[in-house]
């Protein structure tokens, strides 16, 4: 059986989930919880995670970057000018290429700021980088990002954090009809059926964080959200019925005795 694996800037990759590493107790328990996710790509805040200095307690010191690939973000950054500068320094420290721009806008919502973001993303792509841009769910504003070669489109389905699941399906359903490249749900995932949802809809992968690491029990969310996004993505494949408002039996009326 051919292997379901999805491409980000020529990579396959076998599993669609997404992770994160910040919010969780320590880094063992990031660790055993992203070994039991599946993930193969984890998000790395570049300046809140310790990459770097050697004498505190190093993230590859608890998830192996050569059986992991990590990407680095730009979380916390609030302008054009902070995330080409936090960029150019994970691909000093790391050499790493794959990259993840968000660019917010206010510290209340952390809704991203599309201007902004699309600067960054027009400079970050002529530099050779290739940029999974985080971005609000308006159409107009992805499809500029992916012309200015954006290596996949990830729009929010709530505000970070939330754990309210997707609030607008019908501009998801626009995006995955209109975005060439990965569409990626990220942000606002709460719990496994929201996952299902994103699946289903077409999107090729999602990105949690919160709703794994603050969840009372991170593993056994791991696991549920592992299984969600392989059971919403078979979903999707099989090509559901289409829904009707009149009852059909099961079993043929035609010949009754």
């Amino acid at each position: 059986m051919r292997l379901d694996t999805f491409k980000i800037a020529n990579k396959k990759f076998k599993s669609r989930l997404i992770v994160g590493t910040g919010k969780y107790k320590n880094m063992l328990e990031c660790s055993k919880a992203i070994k039991i996710s599946g993930a193969e790509i984890v998000t790395v805040a570049v300046r809140r995670v310790n990459i770097s200095d050697s004498s505190k307690p190093l993230l590859m010191d608890y998830i192996d970057p050569k059986k992991i690939m990590y990407l680095p973000n730009t979380a916390g950054c609030f302008t054009s000018k902070d995330a080409l500068r936090t960029l150019r320094l994970a691909r000093e420290i790391g050499g790493w290429k794959i990259v993840k721009l968000e660019v917010l806008g206010d510290k209340k919502n952390l809704f991203p700021d599309m201007i902004e973001t699309l600067k960054s993303t027009e400079v970050l792509t002529k530099e050779g980088f290739k940029v999974m841009v985080y971005c609000n769910d308006d159409p107009l504003m992805c499809k500029r990002l992916e012309n200015a070669g954006a290596s996949a489109i990830m729009p929010l389905a709530a505000p970070i954090g939330s754990g309210l699941g997707i609030q607008n399906k019908t501009n998801i359903k626009i995006l995955r009809q209109q975005t060439k490249v990965p569409l990626i749900i990220d942000a606002g995932i709460g719990q496994a059926s929201d996952a299902v949802q994103a699946m289903e809809m077409g999107c090729d992968a999602v990105l949690i964080n919160t709703a794994i690491a603050k969840a009372r029990n991170p593993f056994k969310m791991a696991e549920a959200m592992k299984y969600a996004v392989l059971s919403g993505r078979k979903s999707f494949l099989s090509g559901r019925i289409m829904p009707n408002l009149q009852g059909s039996p099961s079993t043929p009326i035609k010949g009754i005795i």
